[in-house]
């Protein structure tokens, strides 16, 4: 019984992470072929998935969807983690893929994992461990792979995708660290929840969710829906439901499903093109996070609220 637990647990993070690999090879096909901006599907993204979760949890009986509000601390901190975080993360990610494609954007936001490591070592003034640095070298020797194929003249994928896919992992760094005590105290449905209704009605006086560019048929319809239903609602519920059956940190290291399906699908469906040398890359960057996901095992050095919120695209 315990090992079918177990092995429900790992197909839905599993299941989970390939829906949001698919999710960015899907908003590729949105912004190159479809010509949608990625700032019109990050406010339907966001604010439609928000609305949808925060029914939801009313619908459950789930009080803290009003309470977090009573609390003038929690307001501060939940307009941080919706506009820096859950905004800041959601369409740096989308600019990124418009800018280059889902297989480079989604490796280059998993470097968040070093940016904490990092961030966590000065905070707690602490020298790194020699596999926290070995790690980081490893990001950097990947990532440097990525995006120059091995060739120090050339870049293999744009400086604007470059920026906003570096960016999209720093974003990620605060949407996991900053909200962790609010996570602690309301849980991820309802912060995450807020997070993505605030982020999508914050970002609709930049970009209204009426004024629509892009070429409109059965096809982006589907792509659409698809982003707004399965790459956000239905990833997010397997992940936080496999966490019934497994670790967090078992959890955190099939989240490599995800860069590993986004590469896959854009080269088999999107024409993109990876050598030798920008696999290598990425099998070093899939090394790095699930080395970290096992330090914090080893460590318990991260709570099980703070690992549900490394829940990134």
């Amino acid at each position: 019984m315990k090992d079918s637990l177990r092995a429900k647990g790992l197909f839905l993070v599993m299941f989970g992470t390939l829906l949001w690999g698919i999710s960015g090879v899907v908003a590729q096909y949105l912004f190159q072929s479809k010509n949608f901006t990625p700032e019109w599907l990050v406010v339907i993204r966001m604010f439609f998935s928000g609305a949808i979760i925060l029914i939801f949890s009313l619908l459950k009986g789930d009080k803290n969807v009003i309470e977090i509000w009573k609390d003038k601390e929690n307001i501060i901190k939940i307009l941080i983690f919706s506009i820096l975080g859950m905004l800041g993360v959601q369409y740096s990610y989308f600019a990124a893929i418009h800018h280059g494609n889902a297989a480079t954007a989604t490796i280059l936001q998993y470097l968040s994992p070093i940016i904490i490591t990092i961030y966590l070592a000065l905070y707690n003034k602490k020298l790194p461990t020699l596999k926290q640095i070995s790690c980081v070298l490893m990001a950097i020797l990947g990532t440097f792979l990525i995006i120059t194929k091995g060739n120090l003249n050339s870049l293999a994928i744009s400086k604007p995708a470059i920026f906003w896919g570096v960016l999209s992992a720093f974003a990620c760094a605060i949407y996991t660290l900053q909200p962790a005590s609010l996570l602690k105290r309301y849980g991820s449905l309802c912060v995450v929840g807020w997070g993505m209704l605030i982020g999508g009605i914050a970002f609709s006086f930049i970009q209204s969710p009426f004024d629509v560019v892009g070429n409109w048929s059965f096809e982006s319809v589907l792509a659409i829906v698809f982003v707004v239903l399965f790459g956000t609602l239905t990833a997010f519920y397997c992940y936080l439901e496999s966490l019934k059956y497994i670790e967090p940190y078992e959890a955190s290291v099939f989240t490599c499903v995800e860069p590993l399906s986004a590469s896959i699908l854009s080269i088999i469906f999107l024409n993109v093109t990876f050598n030798l040398i920008q696999w290598i890359g990425t099998l070093c960057i899939i090394i790095t996070i699930t080395m970290l996901s096992l330090t914090k095992k080893e460590n318990s050095s991260m709570s099980k609220e703070e690992d549900e919120g490394n829940i990134t695209s």
